[in-house]
């Protein structure tokens, strides 16, 4: 199988999602890409000190969503196919940014009493080889790097913003369990798929309560193929972590229902058995988080841990 390998110039990227844009490169089922990607905002250059946003940036005075590759479009791939982005490596690169609160007047930001406050920075010089992550030289954490944005065209013409996730494309799903060694599934819905990739994380909490988690630039390895015979024609993926289903929403609880009804449609697939027993079995194992608050759609996640139930 082929490797392509895709740089962030300023004719590889892109901050929107369209079915007519021309894909970056068009590869076959089962080959591997190697995307480099700059943060969400676009960063071109380190910062030198927390809120440091004097930085050239991609898309200046064009924020209309995250700095992502151009699309890769894979040879075959169809309306109604499933498509699978296996993560073999994710290396961030050495600095990361969190800015609180990230969007001014958003409902957590209201919630926290922090609406039209004063921006808090955090400057992060990140250790791959280490595994760690240190701000403003005072608060050092681990690293599980993911990317914030995995996702195919959406349907429809036009340009589609990237920053709500999508049940019928991904993108941004912000899930902090998509580290290396995760298979994402996505619906097809445009010709080629057309994957774009982005929004480097070196880590996050679930919920990324503030609405930024450690951005940073990102180097993934992915498998890309068309998958056949999934359980389940929404978003999902089988992670380290385990199984995992999403809900995407305005209301928490709808996306909260969604990320189950999915889980049991799986694990009753999964195990050959009623819903009804396979809701029973998903109370006593799956997990149900808060997988981001950040964005205009808010998301939950079902996870059914490995090696749980046998």
């Amino acid at each position: 199988m082929a490797l392509h390998r895709i740089k962030p110039t300023p004719a590889d990227t892109t901050n929107c999602f369209s079915a007519a844009h021309e894909p970056v490169v068009t590869i076959d089922s089962g080959d591997t890409i190697v995307v480099e990607s700059l943060d969400a905002a676009g960063y071109l250059e380190r910062h030198e000190f927390p809120g440091d946003t004097g930085k050239p940036v991609m898309f200046p005075g064009d924020f209309r969503g995250h700095c992502v590759n151009r699309p890769v479009a894979v040879r075959g791939a169809a309306p109604g196919d499933m498509l699978a982005v296996r993560i073999v490596a994710l290396t961030p690169v050495p600095w990361g940014w969190t800015v609180s609160p990230a969007v001014p007047g958003s409902p957590v930001a209201r919630r926290v009493g922090l609406d039209g406050a004063e921006p808090a920075w955090l400057l992060w010089d990140i250790d791959s080889a280490a595994g760690t992550a240190t701000a403003n030289g005072r608060y050092t954490r681990p690293i599980a790097p993911f990317l914030g944005v995995t996702g195919v065209a959406p349907a429809g013409p036009g340009e589609h913003s990237t920053i709500p996730p999508r049940p019928d494309a991904g993108g941004n799903i912000d899930c902090k369990e998509l580290v290396a060694g995760s298979t994402l599934y996505l619906p097809v819905a445009a010709e080629g798929a057309l994957l774009y990739l982005g929004d480097g994380h070196a880590a996050q909490g679930d919920g990324e309560s503030c609405g930024t988690a450690i951005e940073c630039g990102m180097t993934t390895e992915a498998v890309v193929s068309v998958a056949a015979g999934r359980p389940l024609a929404s978003v999902h993926a089988q992670t380290p972590a385990g199984l995992v289903t999403f809900g995407f929403s305005a209301d928490l609880n709808e996306a909260m229902g969604d990320a189950l009804d999915a889980m049991v449609t799986w694990m009753a697939s999964l195990y050959g058995t009623s819903r009804a027993e396979a809701l029973a079995l998903a109370s006593t194992c799956v997990d149900l988080r808060v997988t981001q608050v950040a964005n205009v759609t808010w998301g939950v996640h079902a996870l059914l841990p490995s090696g749980l139930l046998l």
